[in-house]
């Protein structure tokens, strides 16, 4: 492709990007992380030749192409948009920004210069998910009537768990719902083919007070027997929402991140006119298929067995499991193709800027429709 990245944030999903830059062949030209110390270790333990100091260091390197931000929430609308404007092409960890004054600002912006923007929905590219897409859109279930479901976690479980998440400064004022309930809607929509119209939340922070650790505490990892002080929380553990999409769909979707037990609980299932389909994320590899007159059945991953439009993103053969990692190497296979392709009038596969716009301004609603307690329209529905 002889496009060339350069990644900003090295701590668990900047490493996961980079795993699947490397798969790919793409060619890292440097590494930006918090403070130079620790991109510098970053960059010796993963073997990425050059550290950047700074973002303005980066943004200047005439030899990368697309820039990779992959930093906590406050962070995300500065760094794409000063790589924007220094012309480069920019795949950005979700939110897009903080608001949607800013995510519009980045759709104009990444319009104005001809560069192409997308935002990580990874969960779209797991290989049975694109299988649900291609057996909805060629009408195997009929027309999608009910779509529920849950994304469910633990990893905030006790009130000592801590991430930066839960700062409403560095993670935004939605937190459950921003961080993970949007990765359900996106998939929801896109499988259906059907934009949300209408929705009436319910939110509620289950653990009131947590305990701030002194030092940093990395996403996913227990917080250390540390000093500690007591932070009263106002973003969401947990939320219910009930929502209309187009077409006279129904839904309904409930979030949490103090589920004991659960640890990537993605469980959706849309119930059609003529069958149903259904999916977990902790179960990656198995789709199932609801029928009234016939036996349901499980599709194991096969390729051979998947539909042509899916069998593309199944990279391994039946009996080969295939996860999340999986996901961002075929999410970047189509984002770096279509750069490649060079004519950014065809309308992209993949989660764009636009869809980040879209995925800030639900969370917006689903705040103000828990807040006033009532249904709110979706605008441009």
């Amino acid at each position: 492709m002889n496009l060339r990245a350069a990644v900003i944030g090295a701590g668990f999903v900047g490493r996961a990007h980079i795993e699947a830059l490397r798969r790919l062949a793409i060619p890292i030209q440097g590494v930006l992380g918090s403070s130079p110390a620790r991109t510098e270790e970053a960059c010796r333990s993963l073997g990425i030749a050059r550290a950047y100091r700074s973002m303005d260091e980066l943004a200047s390197d005439g030899s990368v192409d697309v820039v990779h931000v992959c930093t906590p929430n406050h962070l995300h609308f500065a760094e794409a948009e000063l790589a924007l404007r220094a012309g480069k092409h920019v795949m950005c960890e979700k939110p897009l920004a903080m608001n949607t004054g800013e995510t519009a600002l980045l759709v104009q912006l990444a319009r104005e210069r001809g560069r192409v923007g997308a935002v990580t929905y990874n969960s779209r590219y797991y290989p049975l998910c694109q299988e649900a897409h291609a057996l909805v859109k060629q009408g195997t279930i009929g027309e999608p009537r009910i779509a529920h479901g849950a994304y469910l976690q633990d990893w905030l479980f006790y009130p000592n768990d801590w991430n930066w998440r839960l700062e409403p400064a560095l993670g935004g004022t939605m937190r459950a719902v921003a961080d993970i309930g949007t990765h359900w809607l996106d998939l929801i929509v896109w499988i259906t083919g059907r934009n949300l119209t209408e929705l009436c939340a319910d939110l509620a922070t289950v653990i009131p007070v947590r305990q701030r650790p002194t030092g940093p505490v990395e996403t996913f990892q227990k917080a250390a027997d540390a000093a500690s002080e007591p932070v009263r929380m106002t973003t969401d553990d947990y939320a219910s929402i009930l929502l209309h999409f187009e077409g006279n769909l129904r839904g309904v979707l409930t979030v949490s991140q103090v589920s004991a037990g659960r640890k990537n609980r993605m469980w959706f299932e849309i119930d059609g006119s003529e069958g149903s389909l259904a999916w977990d994320e902790e179960q990656p590899n198995v789709l199932w298929i609801g029928s009234r007159q016939e036996a349901n059945r499980w599709l194991i991953k096969d390729p051979s067995l998947m539909t042509p439009q899916a069998r593309a993103y199944a990279r391994y053969p039946a009996g080969h499991a295939e996860g999340y990692p999986d996901t961002f190497l075929q999410f970047f296979r189509d984002f770096y193709g279509h750069i490649a392709a060079g004519d950014f009038q065809v309308r992209p596969t993949f989660p764009t800027f636009e869809t980040g716009h879209d995925g800030v301004k639900l969370c917006e609603l689903v705040g103000l429709s828990a807040k006033q307690r009532r249904w709110v329209q979706v605008p441009g529905s």
